[in-house]
């Protein structure tokens, strides 16, 4: 294996989360409209995500992986495989922490899964209790961006917050990113739960490290999602702010119903989910690393 691998496949997913980031919110401020004003995503493509009539949108969601594949080509010319996973499946509004060695591929799995990335090969099918299923490694970059917004809540290791926004209008334009009307209502309930009520008004650069976390908790559930990715979310919180966090993600996971996946080194917190899967059983990609 090239010795760079894991740094590369770090720099490599910290451009991807700042791309993501970057289109969803300027997703949210912009009409997702062309320059001569032409909706770029036609009403009629959202077909693709539903089920009896209904929108795939705030349903509970279970998640199928199979075959997935994802390498990357380092700087000298290797082929670094990453993600190799045969199957992995939650059940709809279950909650699974996903454990391993850093560098293994947990963020990249997670990125897949988000459609941030694309794989190789393989399938990631989101379903719903409806019936209705999507793979989005088949979705375009457009579509998954759409999908993403509308049904998967995403809270990164860092918050990445508008600095120039109030904990409020960060929560408020993570909604409007499905196109949907924003809801103050229940971004203001959501920052209430995580214990921000007298912290609407505030900017990023007023809150503590466990606040702005907390903001990005509320921003990743403003959507009601099915499905919940969270990386490392109490990774740079001291144990009790982490405990404090944990909880909050689950309860509010809970409250709309939504799956959970959740990467963590920390088995004190990954034992309190329903289930732990360890990347290396069931990621033979890893388990060649380890290898090497």
């Amino acid at each position: 294996m090239h010795v760079g691998g894991g740094e590369e496949e770090m720099r490599r997913q910290e451009g991807e989360e700042r791309r993501v980031v970057s289109m969803s919110l300027l997703h949210s401020i912009l009409p997702l409209t062309s320059g001569a004003g032409r909706s770029i995503v036609d009403a009629s493509e959202l077909h693709l995500w539903r089920a009896d009539g209904d929108l795939f949108i705030g349903d509970e969601m279970g998640l199928l992986i199979r075959d997935l594949k994802k390498r990357y080509v380092a700087p000298d010319g290797s082929v670094v495989p990453v993600i190799d996973v045969p199957a992995l499946e939650i059940g709809d509004g279950k909650h699974a922490a996903l454990i391993g060695s850093s560098g293994s591929g947990k963020t990249t799995l997670l990125h897949l899964i988000a459609g941030i990335v694309t794989p190789d090969s393989g399938a990631i099918e989101l379903s719903n209790r409806g019936g209705a299923t999507t793979d989005i490694a088949k979705l375009s970059e457009a579509e998954r961006d759409i999908f993403r917004g509308a049904n998967i809540g995403y809270i990164f290791q860092t918050h990445h917050l508008l600095a120039g926004f109030s904990a409020m209008e960060n929560v408020l334009l993570g909604m409007s990113f499905t196109g949907r009307k924003a809801d103050p209502s229940w971004a203001k309930k959501l920052l209430t739960e995580v214990g921000l009520a007298d912290r609407l008004d505030y900017k990023p650069g007023k809150l503590s490290v466990g606040q702005q976390q907390r903001v990005a908790v509320a921003r990743a559930l403003a959507n009601r999602p099915g499905l919940v990715l969270a990386d490392e979310p109490t990774g740079a919180l001291d144990p009790v702010n982490a405990q404090a966090v944990l909880e909050l993600i689950r309860r509010l996971c809970k409250e709309v119903g939504a799956a959970l996946l959740l990467v963590t080194h920390d088995l004190g917190i990954a034992k309190q989910l329903e289930s732990v899967v360890t990347l290396s059983e069931v990621n033979r990609a890893s388990r060649t690393q380890v290898a090497a």
